[in-house]
């Protein structure tokens, strides 16, 4: 894959590719926070905004977006505030010159105010709406979040890659591997559990809250992350604080999940274990591609000497907490 993906999407390209598939814009473009793919609010001619999402090419197969829309789709028929694709002509994955993109419904909202209890057991209703839904069939394109695919794939790439500075290769690798110890041990104390399709990627960013309209609270948008995955992946990242805070938040949000989906106590041996391999994982995430020149302009505390002093230490305090007892909701 070219270190470039994007380099040949101008606006022009842009709203040529909308034209193609018989939509009419009026040439506003405002580009949208996003790095792994290309998103854009673009205005039209004869009716509201749209928002285009444009995929990073490589990342996923046409079968892969597909099973997400599907998901996401199948989501919105049941009444579950998600942000489903639009079908432009029998299609919602299109295709203009070598790029893959997608049209999606403008929606507006805030953050959502996640310190206050009666938020946190509303998104762990609609949450779980979600997840009885995922838990009805498998994907068979997508990836399963796992220890491989999260710790020690990224751990090796980035020691293949050299992207560790000489001087502290030494201690990032080894407590690297220790943490991956203790992910291990984690998933053993879990034991069994099960999987389902998941949003993948359920933090505040990702949920944009509305106090009007039709359909007043949270609507779930990007699911580009989608995976098979334990039920808890979709619930710890909206915990945050003291041990005591993010064990009354859990307990708020299972108040509204355990309403529609039943959840599995086991898997919350499964939080800090979850949260080390997301962190492995986003290191190597941003070093893959920074050759990308939105990621250097985006991050540019990444791969400095201060940066990887910081991820040992990290990794440091996630070895003593995947050692303590698991949360429990108050």
């Amino acid at each position: 894959m070219s270190p470039l993906p994007f380099e040949t999407l101008t606006p022009d390209l842009i709203l040529d590719a909308l034209e193609s598939c018989g939509l009419a814009p009026d040439g506003r473009l405002l580009a949208l926070n996003s790095y792994e793919n290309r998103v854009y609010q673009v205005g039209m001619e004869d009716g509201p905004m749209l928002v285009v999402k444009f995929y990073r090419p490589a990342r996923w197969s046409d079968e892969a977006i597909a099973e997400e829309h599907a998901f996401v789709t199948e989501l919105a028929a049941r009444e579950i505030p998600v942000v489903p694709p639009i079908s432009v002509g029998g299609h919602t994955l299109l295709r203009h010159q070598d790029l893959r993109f997608a049209v999606f419904p403008r929606v507006g909202g805030r953050a959502p105010e996640l310190s206050d209890p009666a938020t946190l057991e509303w998104m762990g209703r609609f949450i779980g709406r979600i997840h009885a839904v995922g838990a009805l069939e498998a994907y068979r394109y997508r990836p399963a979040l796992d220890i491989v695919s999260f710790g020690e794939e990224p751990r090796d790439w980035l020691l293949a890659n050299h992207f560790i500075p000489d001087d502290l290769l030494a201690a990032w690798h080894s407590t690297v591997d220790q943490a991956l110890d203790g992910v291990h041990r984690c998933f053993d104390r879990a034991g069994s559990y099960a999987t389902l399709r998941l949003h993948g990627d359920c933090h505040g960013g990702n949920v944009l809250w509305s106090e009007a309209g039709p359909a007043p609270g949270p609507q779930f948008v990007d699911f580009d992350d989608s995976r098979m995955g334990p039920a808890v992946q979709d619930l710890w990242m909206l915990l945050s604080g003291t041990r005591e805070e993010m064990s009354r938040q859990l307990g708020d949000v299972l108040a509204g999940y355990e309403d529609f989906h039943e959840f599995a106590p086991r898997e919350l041996h499964l939080v800090e274990a979850l949260r080390t391999l997301r962190l492995i994982h986003y290191s190597g995430w941003i070093a893959r591609r920074w050759e990308d020149p939105a990621f250097p302009a985006a991050f540019p505390w990444f791969n400095t000497q201060r940066y990887w002093q910081d991820r040992i230490l990290e990794m440091r305090e996630q070895i003593a907490l995947m050692d303590e007892p698991p949360l429990w909701s108050i």
